[in-house]
């Protein structure tokens, strides 16, 4: 243990030796970056260019930073270097080319962190003027020579152009300042030879100047082909030809020699030394064109010649009359070449033969056939013959025509009384162009001729009555003699609204509260109508509805005071013209029930206060009445009237009183009986009624 504690002591007395110090981490901020050329941006060829990086680093202690440069040009790098110098970082660029051109960028990257510059455009202008090198001088026909260009100190990407007499031959793109092509000359004599490059800086070109030329002398080898036709004038169809083809040479050897003998491009026959071929001439109108080739090695030689040959007679064409003709009838095929060599041939020497698979047709004079036409379309060729030549027309198309059917008659969109209507007719089949002409009784309208499958015949009328309408019939025609007349027009005619007017039920003056109110609107015209009742002042309908009648009512199940106001009514059917009736007051009265209470309340008030009234008279007369008795009674017989009272004293024992009528200023005497009650009774029972007593 105490040897172990021992060994640590001195790992760590010497890890802490004195004067060594435990480095901290650097702190660091990249400040600025920046890329400068120089001498300048623009330079000629062959100036030492140099591409500085300046960066600014602030750091918190003095040990050196690792930095990591890093040039890119035109995006790509181009060179990355690492170093622990502050010193500006700098890309060389001696003598530079025209291929140096470009955008540069400098990035630095220290422990991390990185910065990139703004980027730098260098223009180097100039290029090295092309150098031509040949291998030989002097070739012959066919032979093959070096010729090597190069572009002294340019680099990048080059293309290399090579001419001869002015005229560029070959191109060839390399990666380095020179290049090398094989150059061949099919022309004896001398040729002028150059060549030129262009330095490709996406997306710019540089081009060269052109180099030194070089003279090449080509010489010819003794050799040539040789081109024989028998016969070689005033040859016809049907001539037979001999064509040779051979070479020509003295001294030159013919190993490794191949020929080829040709019409224009068929190739008639082919070998080594000499070739031929045997044909029957055929008429061409620019002449049969031959050729002898000779192929050695890389050279070719040929010889050629064009044999005019006169035609026998043309080729034939196909003609049909009628030039039109419909189904099922008969039609008659003409097979004919127009013109023929009289010095070789005779008409009659021509046979003409007819291809009409499926369909034959009988052959009568020479060249014509007839028959009749079938119901779809048919191809038709024609062959003529003569001296073993055969010429063919060219294909015939028969297209049958169909014949019209009877036209339909309708009403393009609506039949409005008063306005332009438009009538269609049309057939079901037939082949265009068809005829339509518009009858209205015996008289016709017009004619409308259709040529295209989507026209329509149509034509514009005007009726003042709808019966007028079923007078219209359409007549089409495509060839017959008559047209086919369709059947009369039936269609319906929409008569525009009129008379719009609104009644109500039940009538204006019987019209009551708790009652129903039915608001009828009449029009005449055309149904279906539409229907919209409103309220004056109200712009929104009440209620809008289709009828398939001329009239239609709107109702209020249950009316009130509220629905008094005025109303009125509108209308249009299929002619889209709104009709506006008259306007109508509606008053709504009390209700029946709601008069008889108010009455009866009444008449019971009036009965109550007679009954009261009368009671209260009655009672205030018998009162009265009976004041005026006890008065008359009391009063006692006076002295000086001893006579009457003698004579009163012998009557029954009645008293009288005189009693006053409400109607007469004269008084009556009544006999009072003794006793109250029958006093009041016999004033009851009297003729006069109550009075006044007096």
């Amino acid at each position: 243990m105490g040897l172990l504690l021992l060994l640590t002591s001195t790992l760590l007395s010497s890890y802490f030796h004195p004067g060594s110090v435990v480095n901290a981490q650097h702190m660091f901020t990249i400040r600025d970056i920046s890329l400068s050329v120089e001498p300048s941006t623009d330079v000629t060829r062959g100036t030492n260019v140099t591409v500085r990086c300046q960066v600014t680093v602030s750091s918190s202690g003095q040990e050196a930073l690792s930095r990591e440069y890093t040039i890119f040009k035109d995006g790509s790098i181009v060179y990355t270097k690492t170093t622990s110098s502050s010193e500006d970082f700098l890309y060389l660029l001696p003598e530079a080319r025209v291929s140096n051109s470009g955008k540069y960028k400098c990035k630095i990257n220290i422990e991390g962190k990185q910065s990139t510059s703004d980027a730098k455009k260098l223009s180097v202008t100039g290029l090295s003027k092309p150098d031509l090198h040949l291998n030989k001088g002097v070739v012959t026909e066919g032979e093959e020579l070096t010729a090597r260009c190069m572009a002294p100190g340019e680099t990048g990407s080059i293309f290399f152009y090579f001419y001869d007499n002015s005229e560029e031959v070959q191109e060839k793109r390399v990666n380095s300042n020179q290049a090398v092509a094989e150059l061949r000359f099919s022309s004896i004599g001398n040729h002028k030879i150059h060549c030129a490059y262009t330095v490709l800086i996406t997306p710019d070109s540089f081009k060269s100047e052109e180099s030194n030329s070089v003279t090449v002398s080509v010489k010819e080898i003794s050799i040539t082909p040789v081109l024989e036709i028998s016969p070689q004038y005033k040859i016809f169809e049907g001539d037979r030809l001999n064509i040779f083809c051979s070479v020509q040479t003295s001294q030159h050897s013919t190993e490794n020699m191949l020929l080829y003998l040709s019409e224009g491009t068929s190739l008639l026959s082919s070998g080594t030394t000499k070739v031929n071929h045997s044909m029957v001439a055929l008429a061409k109108a620019a002449g049969l064109m031959f050729e002898c080739r000779m192929e050695m090695g890389h050279l070719v030689k040929t010889a050629t010649k064009t044999l005019p040959v006169t035609e026998l007679f043309s080729a034939p064409t196909l003609t049909m009359s009628p030039a039109e003709v419909f189904q099922r009838e008969p039609m008659t095929l003409t097979c004919k070449s127009e013109s023929f060599a009289s010095e070789r041939l005779q008409r009659k020497e021509l046979t003409y033969t007819l291809y009409s698979l499926g369909n034959p047709l009988n052959s009568g004079d020479t060249g014509v056939f007839s028959g009749k036409a079938l119901q779809h379309e048919f191809n038709y060729t024609c062959t003529a013959r003569a001296k073993g030549i055969e010429k063919h027309s060219e294909t015939l198309t028969v297209r049958p025509r169909v014949f019209v059917s009877a036209p339909k008659i309708s009403v393009y969109d609506k039949a409005i009384l008063g306005k332009p209507i438009q009538i269609l007719c049309e057939s079901d089949t037939g082949s265009l162009p068809i005829n339509y002409t518009l009858w209205k009784g015996y008289h016709t309208e017009g004619t409308t001729r259709v040529q295209m499958p989507f026209q329509k015949a149509l034509f514009t009328v005007s009726i003042s009555k709808p019966e007028e309408l079923n007078k219209y019939m359409c007549e089409a025609n495509n060839g017959r003699e008559e047209g086919l007349l369709g059947a009369r027009l039936t269609a319906n005619v929409t008569v525009p609204l009129t008379h719009a007017m609104l009644s109500v039920l039940p009538a204006l003056q019987d019209i009551s509260e708790e009652g129903h109110l039915n608001l009828i609107c009449s029009v005449q015209g055309t149904p279906p109508v539409t229907f919209k009742w409103y309220r004056v002042g109200d712009p929104q309908p009440l209620n809008a509805t289709t009828s398939d009648n001329v009239y239609k009512d709107y109702e209020f199940p249950v009316i009130s005071k509220a629905h008094s106001g005025k109303y009125y009514c509108e209308a249009f059917n299929h002619a889209n013209n709104i009709v506006r009736s008259n306007e109508v007051t509606v008053e709504v009265r009390m209700a029946v029930w709601k008069k008889a209470l108010i009455g009866g309340i009444c008449l019971l008030i009036v009965t109550v206060l007679v009954l009261v009234f009368g009671l209260y008279f009655r009672s205030k007369r018998v009162r009265v009445d009976r004041a005026a008795v006890s008065v008359w009674s009391e009063r006692k017989p006076e002295a000086g009237n001893d006579e009457e009272n003698s004579m009163m004293s012998n009557e029954p024992d009645v008293e009288y009183t005189e009693v006053v009528h409400p109607r007469s200023a004269d008084p009556a005497r009544v006999p009072l009986r003794k006793g109250t009650d029958t006093v009041y009774s016999e004033l009851q029972n009297s003729p006069h009624g109550f009075g006044r007593v007096r």
